[in-house]
């Protein structure tokens, strides 16, 4: 037992190394679904969920992975990547190349009464990733955070074919599990209850089908199949890689627009922060309606718990929760949608096992590894930029550009002394983020604005709010 656990710690500071190294976007496109499986007579078996991730990292971080792993593993010698399909049958042979692992499907909650069923979108034989029957406008909880997302995908859905979509593409995003994945699986239903082909992705998926394409001299098959459809929808497009796959995207969105075929794209942050991407992606994006969904609030929240409460009744009909017990977690779990979910199975196994009332005290019981597990909020660069320009009343765009006016420079050097203190990036990637400026001149930002805080008061307040409200 005490040798597991060394392996895991170990494992988990290959991942800080590498997350420290190499910054969270990289790291949480690449290594955020990389798992260590077994360590066998020297070798690291770890594993991936899909073929195009396992072929990036070994083509472009097998060097360092291996580096990291045998420097906190010291009786590594090497490492094996495989998908996670391929070790769940033992008769193929690791070598082998493996089919594509399943879609995952975002956004799905685990209760009994809520069983997974999916619809496919592959109609003419253009393989996308299955919508979830359960994901409809119907079972959507609209409150005042998704008003304007909701009211803007049924009106994309519900639009008469043959006339110029209104809003295309129409790009909606949000953080994790506050509902924008089910917004797109919703449109997609309700377009191929039209009669209409849909194409529903997710960004590794596109870019696992314009790699293997490639690889089969069949890109232009390819990208006429799926220029043919009448909505084409793309989730979590932050994790498009690749200048090559970047520009396909570009090409494929801008014929389908001027063919006057509809585009939904759905991602973590809003298309000018997209800053991995080209900027004529995300002028694209940029160019329909982007809408965000905002973080749930309380009575939206109580919503969601009783209509996860009403479905588990089904299959338990003796699950009673007060409404008192609902306002609590409504009150105590205020992040996402997965999380209230978790709550309700937490609250659900407390009642069938306990065979006891659901009191409040229960309820925090129940639920407390969800509220104690919540992890300090990941401040983002763009957001520090946002919000820092806000409070010195200068854009965005002011603190990128080269203007030296005092205005100008002390929210700069603010901004940038925030980004080395709340965030894990490097001087030479704060620079580039703040206009590509060199790692020399974040230094001296965050050296001057650390001994003028020791002096000035007032700055020392202003920065002591700015970063209360970044990590709030």
């Amino acid at each position: 037992m005490a040798g597991q656990r060394d392996t895991q710690e170990a494992w988990d500071r290959v991942k800080r190394r590498l997350r420290a190294e190499l910054g969270e976007d990289v790291f949480s496109s690449w290594f955020g679904r990389l798992e260590l499986v077994s360590i066998v007579e020297g070798v690291a078996h770890l594993s991936v969920p899909t073929r195009f991730l396992k072929s990036w990292i070994e083509s472009h971080y097998i060097d360092r992975l291996r580096l990291r792993v045998s420097e906190e593993m010291p009786a590594v010698t090497n490492v094996h990547l495989a998908v996670r399909s391929a070790i769940q049958r033992p008769a193929q042979r690791p070598a082998e190349t493996p089919a594509p692992s399943k879609p995952r499907l975002v956004e799905k909650p685990s209760l009994p009464a809520m069983e997974s069923r999916a619809v496919s979108t592959d109609q003419e034989g253009l393989a996308g990733s299955p919508l979830d029957r359960r994901l409809t406008f119907a079972s959507f909880l609209v409150g005042r955070s998704n008003a304007l997302a909701h009211a803007a995908a049924e009106r994309v859905a519900r639009h008469e074919p043959g006339q110029t979509p209104l809003y295309n593409p129409l790009y909606i995003h949000s953080s994790v599990g506050l509902g924008k994945t089910h917004l797109l699986h919703a449109i997609g239903h309700e377009v191929i209850g039209s009669g209409r082909r849909v194409i529903y992705l997710t960004a590794d998926r596109f870019m696992y089908g314009f790699v293997a394409a490639l690889k089969a001299q069949t890109a232009l098959a390819f990208k006429e199949r799926l220029r043919g459809i009448d909505l084409l929808i793309i989730d979590d497009v932050q994790f498009l890689q690749g200048k090559s796959i970047q520009q396909e995207f570009c090409h494929t969105i801008n014929a389908l627009i001027d063919a006057g075929r509809q585009i939904v794209i759905a991602a973590d942050r809003a298309p000018s922060d997209l800053e991995s991407l080209d900027e004529r992606v995300r002028s694209r994006l940029a160019g329909g309606l982007a809408v965000e969904i905002g973080g749930l609030d309380e009575a939206l929240r109580a919503q969601i718990i009783e209509a996860r409460i009403a479905a588990a009744r089904q299959h338990q009909p003796s699950f009673e929760v007060s409404p008192a017990v609902v306002a609590y977690v409504a009150r105590a779990i205020a992040t996402n949608g997965r999380d209230l979910d978790g709550a309700v199975n937490r609250l659900l196994a407390h009642s069938t096992l306990s065979q006891t009332p659901l009191t409040i005290d229960a309820a925090e019981a129940a639920i407390r590894d969800l509220v104690r597990s919540r992890e300090p909020k990941k401040v983002k660069i763009e957001d520090i930029q946002k919000l820092v320009a806000t409070h010195f009343n200068v854009s965005r765009a002011d603190i990128l550009s080269s203007r030296r006016s005092a205005s100008v420079v002390k929210p700069r050097q603010i901004a940038m002394y925030l980004s080395k203190v709340l965030t894990l990036r490097s001087l030479p990637e704060i620079g580039r983020r703040f206009g590509g400026r060199d790692h020399t001149t974040v230094l001296h930002a965050v050296r001057k604005i650390e001994t003028a805080v020791q002096a000035d008061t007032t700055l020392r307040d202003d920065v002591e709010l700015l970063k209360r409200m970044l990590q709030e």
